[in-house]
């Protein structure tokens, strides 16, 4: 298996079917779809229990950890077979064709390759103005300040490699800002980190970002990545 799909879902009955034909006609490398609920009830999962039957490479993971994006995320880069592992969005936010230039640069060697927004070639359609504007701060400050090679820290698609996901520790504790955490331990562990540009583009009718909630999680990560550089953190690159 070359690649796993993590998605976690919430009631995305509505969008789910359009998300995995989207997604399954799109990705032609060898690939598993893993579709992470946290309870039956969950309106997703009747929608993919019917498409099983016709994309066979969709499973449906309860999640294993606790209810919670967070546990979502750790469950599917937990159970996933492949050796790379890509974790997207339900919401067709996140654009499936990127994944083949995401491949490509995994085989080159890249342990993290982000989808990247603020990239020449990347750009975001929509959402929050706030969180468009600090996201962009932090990503952008975050690739000159301490060198990280990607300008969209924050985006959770991206793709990782195996090796890499064997040897982090997960220490967030709240959701999405995973995608902050192991981005800067990737490139702060010696970890081959890069990007390519994608199109965000913005489909919820009511954002699920809650500012007071979620910013100190991801403003951890970020302190986190310029006391390192800040204290000459070693760095040697992974060779295997």
């Amino acid at each position: 298996m070359q690649l796993s799909i993590v998605m976690p879902v919430y009631n995305e009955g509505k969008i789910i079917g359009q998300t995995i034909r989207q997604v399954e006609s799109q990705v032609k490398i060898p690939h598993e779809l893993l579709i992470i609920y946290d309870m039956d009830e969950d309106t997703t999962v009747p929608v993919v229990e019917k498409l099983q039957k016709k994309y066979p490479s969709v499973r449906l993971v309860k999640n294993i950890f606790g209810k919670g994006a967070l546990n979502a995320l750790k469950t599917g880069l937990k159970l996933a077979k492949g050796e790379s592992v890509c974790v997207m969005m339900a919401d067709l936010t996140d654009d499936p064709k990127v994944l083949d230039k995401m491949m490509d640069k995994f085989d080159q060697g890249y342990d993290v390759i982000a989808a990247s927004r603020y990239m020449r070639g990347g750009q975001q359609i929509g959402g929050p103005l706030v969180k468009q504007v600090l996201s962009r701060v932090a990503g952008i400050s975050l690739h000159f300040l301490v060198g990280l090679s990607t300008h969209d820290a924050t985006n959770s698609f991206r793709l990782y490699s195996r090796k890499f996901l064997r040897n982090v520790k997960i220490e967030s504790d709240g959701g999405f800002e995973l995608a902050l955490e192991l981005t800067v331990k990737a490139h702060f562990d010696g970890y081959r980190v890069t990007e390519v540009p994608t199109t965000w583009t913005y489909s919820a009718k009511e954002s699920r970002f809650y500012l007071k909630k979620w910013l100190p999680k991801y403003l951890k990560w970020y302190l986190w990545a310029i006391n390192k550089k800040l204290h000459g953190y070693p760095k040697t690159e992974k060779n295997n």
